[in-house]
């Protein structure tokens, strides 16, 4: 359309209108392959890489486009009971059934919109035969390529404490710092009962970035915002510390799997 236009325009130089053949012929050539991401962990969270997905595709094609994928939201509630319970197991395969079914609907890869919830990261990912993006990994080498290698890490409680998180994370060579157990505490709760429910407090931004000048002092280098609501309270310059997060790093690969990078 916009080629006939210019043609019949009149006012178009031929390299104008060769320009808009090799534009046109680029977009039509591109293949956006399909993200499947389990979210509404909490749905905040979630909403956040729906936004930074689709505005990346967008900003790289131009125009209206906008991501292909699939959003497969679960009901936040249950997986918090089953955190509370220690029912992991039980998550992990509740988790494992959704990504089938993202799989079985044309998802060409899966990704978990949240970091807590990569404590099963590796039943989620034995579940399907797509490739699974994984938070900690695509936040090593972000953390890797700024020479930042004794992070603090910004979490809940399961996250911070269970192990999973540094266990993942070593082999990269970065040695994870976590606050101390009040603090881990009080992180944990404006986690769940504040930015999970849209609730952002400026005494909670202040308590937070308290922490990171603690952690500074300790010997920390950066700060991992190892939840994916961190980002609603937080910015990463604003900082005592350079700031990683781990959503829009999380969403960033998830895009750059979609075009093939």
């Amino acid at each position: 359309m916009i080629i006939h236009f210019l043609l019949g325009s009149g006012q178009a130089t031929l390299r104008q209108v060769l320009l808009a053949i090799s534009i046109f012929y680029q977009l039509e050539s591109v293949r956006v392959r399909k993200i499947g991401l389990i979210g509404g962990m909490s749905f905040e969270g979630s909403a956040v890489y729906y936004r930074k997905i689709n505005e990346a595709v967008c900003e790289r094609l131009g125009g209206l486009h906008s991501a292909e994928l699939l959003l497969h939201s679960v009901d936040f509630q249950t997986i918090v009971d089953m955190q509370k319970s220690g029912r992991w197991d039980d998550a992990g395969e509740r988790l494992a059934d959704v990504a089938r079914g993202l799989e079985a609907a044309g998802a060409e890869s899966v990704m978990i919109c949240a970091v807590t919830m990569h404590l099963v990261a590796d039943t989620v990912e034995a579940s399907v035969d797509v490739p699974f993006i994984h938070i900690i990994d695509e936040t090593a080498r972000r953390l890797k390529a700024a020479g930042c290698y004794k992070p603090l890490l910004l979490a809940t409680r399961y996250t911070m404490e269970n192990g999973f998180y540094q266990t993942r994370i070593r082999p990269h060579g970065i040695d994870v710092m976590v606050p101390d157990a009040e603090a881990r505490e009080r992180t944990h709760n404006i986690i769940f009962d504040e930015l999970s429910v849209g609730k952002v407090l400026g005494q909670s931004r202040d308590d937070l970035i308290l922490m990171i000048e603690a952690a500074k002092a300790e010997g920390a280098d950066s700060v991992i915002f190892g939840c994916t609501e961190i980002c609603l309270i937080l910015e990463t310059d604003k900082l005592p510390l350079p700031g990683f997060d781990s959503t829009a790093i999380h969403a960033e690969a998830a895009v750059e799997f979609a075009f093939g990078d």
